[in-house]
C-alpha cells in the first residue's frame, strides 16, 4: 500500500540574499527555497512543551515546512528570517496585532520588504566580506552569520554564563564567530586575542554598524503609530499564535 501523498499546497519563497552567500553546490544558492502551508499537524510542533524549553520550537517548525532538501545550519540568519515571516504568513495570514508602549498595533506581514543588498560587495559563492578598522587601519574579513554559527555562539555563552553569571559577553563573542581573518591570519586564536585586547570599542561599534549594511535580511521593523522612527517588531508567542 502505497503511502498516502500530501495535498498541502507549497510556495516558492525568495530569499533576502539572493542566493550569493552559498557556494554552487548548496540548493541555497539559486536564492529560493520550495516551503508548504502550516497543517494541523504542525499546531502539534508549536506545542511541543520540550521544543518551547529547550528553544527550539520556531526552528523545529521551520525545518518541518522547508520542501527543499538543505542544511538548515547553512541558512544565513536573514533568510532564516524571511523563511520564518513567510511561515507566519502561510499559516495565519499576514494580519498581526500585538502591543507597543502600550498601544495596540497592528502591520501587515506580507508587506515586509528586504533590506537593500548589494551584491557587487561579494564574490558570488563566498560569504566573507572586508573591511579596514577606522583608527589604525587593521584589516578584517567577516562573514554573516548562520544558523549554526548561532548554535555555536548560544552554546559558548552557556558555558561562559557558568563561569560569571553577572558578565555579559555577547557582542565580543558575536564579533569572535563573525571575524574571519586579521590582517590576513585566519588562527582562531588570533581572532579571539584581538577581539578581547585590541579591539576598541568605537571600532567595534563601527564594525556593526557596517555588518548591519551589508547584512541580507527582511526589515523587521516598523513605525508605530505617529512616530517617525522605526523600531523593531516585537517576535513572541502571538506571533505563531495570534488568537491566544
Amino acid at each position: 500500500m502505497e503511502p498516502t501523498k500530501s495535498t498541502i499546497p507549497t510556495e516558492i519563497i525568495e530569499l533576502p540574499s539572493l542566493g550569493y552567500l552559498y557556494p554552487e553546490s548548496d540548493p541555497l544558492s539559486n536564492g529560493k527555497v520550495e516551503m508548504r502551508y502550516m497543517g494541523a499537524c504542525d499546531e502539534d510542533t508549536l506545542t511541543n512543551q520540550s521544543y518551547i524549553l529547550n528553544g527550539t520550537v520556531i526552528d523545529k517548525l521551520l525545518q518541518a515546512l522547508i520542501v527543499t532538501e538543505i542544511n538548515f545550519d547553512n541558512l544565513v540568519v536573514g533568510d532564516k528570517n524571511a523563511i520564518m515571516v513567510a511561515a507566519r504568513v502561510l499559516g495565519y495570514g499576514g494580519e498581526y496585532s500585538f502591543s507597543h508602549n502600550g498601544k495596540e498595533q497592528t502591520i501587515d506581514l506580507s508587506k515586509l520588504e528586504n533590506k537593500p543588498f548589494d551584491v557587487t560587495l561579494i564574490t558570488k559563492g563566498i560569504n566573507e566580506f572586508k573591511y579596514k578598522i577606522p583608527s589604525n587601519g587593521t584589516e578584517l574579513t567577516y562573514k554573516i552569520l548562520t544558523h549554526g554559527d548561532e548554535i555555536k555562539i548560544s552554546e559558548e555563552l552557556k558555558g561562559l554564563k557558568k563561569i560569571n553569571k553577572e558578565a555579559s559577553y555577547e557582542l565580543s563573542t558575536r564579533l569572535k564567530y563573525m571575524i574571519t581573518s586579521v590582517n590576513g591570519n585566519r588562527e582562531p586564536k588570533t581572532i579571539r586575542e584581538y577581539v578581547n585586547n585590541n579591539l576598541l570599542s568605537r571600532d567595534s561599534r563601527a564594525l556593526r554598524n557596517h555588518i548591519k549594511q551589508t547584512q541580507p535580511d527582511v526589515d523587521l521593523t516598523f513605525f508605530p503609530d505617529g512616530s517617525e522612527t522605526r523600531v523593531d517588531i516585537p517576535i513572541g508567542v502571538k506571533f505563531f499564535w495570534p488568537d491566544l
